[in-house]
């Protein structure tokens, strides 16, 4: 008798945190990240707002690694679970990497937005803050990352798919091998018409044997 599957080990509830955490990370790339009070100058610059995907652009692909790891788990074997269980520990910890760079330091998050809006990236009085964003981001990847551990146990109690032949039907006789001739006598067998006198001889040889036996092979003819 099979022992009940708890329920954080289930196949479905490991995949759908996997996918959710990958979509949250994404999501967050979407937002705005950084704000930046850029001095004044002689021409008036209105204040830039810096998403996710410019002021760290390794979260977007760690998050879109994520999301594909965790969608591959639902086929994927035994062996290839391990796989994935890494690739989701990796992707979690590059998202946190990446997420805490820039609240670490701000102003290089923000530098390149500010290369192409004044056209100098470290100009004086330029003000940068934060928003939720990046910390939301680094939550997401300590959970996918923690999500790839879970994955890697709560895998060992799945069971894996198998495909088995069908049972032939209650009362079908086996199909006979191809090639195979039937061994009763009757229309179209090698016996047909020889009167119970033998079989036929097939060429040449066969004749040279029964004639060396003492037999005639026109009586077979």
């Amino acid at each position: 008798m099979s022992t009940p599957t708890k329920r954080w080990q289930r196949k479905g509830t490991v995949i759908m945190a996997a996918v959710l955490f990958g979509i949250a990370a994404f999501a967050t790339t979407t937002r705005t990240w950084l704000n930046v009070q850029l001095p004044a100058t002689a021409v008036q610059t209105p204040d830039l707002a810096v998403s996710g995907s410019d002021a760290a652009t390794a979260v977007t692909a760690f998050a879109v690694v994520a999301i594909t790891a965790g969608l591959a788990a639902s086929i994927a074997g035994s062996v290839a679970r391990w796989i994935v269980s890494v690739i989701l520990v990796v992707s979690g910890i590059g998202v946190a990497a990446a997420s805490w760079t820039v609240i670490s330091d701000p102003a290089q998050g923000a530098a390149g937005a500010i290369g192409q809006a004044i056209g100098v990236s470290g100009a004086a009085g330029t003000v940068v803050t934060l928003t939720g964003m990046p910390w939301a981001a680094l939550v997401s990847g300590v959970l996918i990352a923690l999500t790839g551990v879970w994955l890697a146990v709560a895998s060992r109690s799945w069971k894996s798919s198998r495909r088995y032949a069908p049972a032939p039907a209650a009362g079908t006789a086996p199909s006979a091998a191809p090639g195979a001739e039937s061994m009763t006598p009757g229309a179209g067998s090698p016996d047909a018409g020889n009167n119970g006198e033998g079989p036929e001889p097939v060429d040449d040889i066969d004749s040279w044997d029964r004639l060396t036996r003492g037999d005639d092979p026109t009586n077979y003819r």
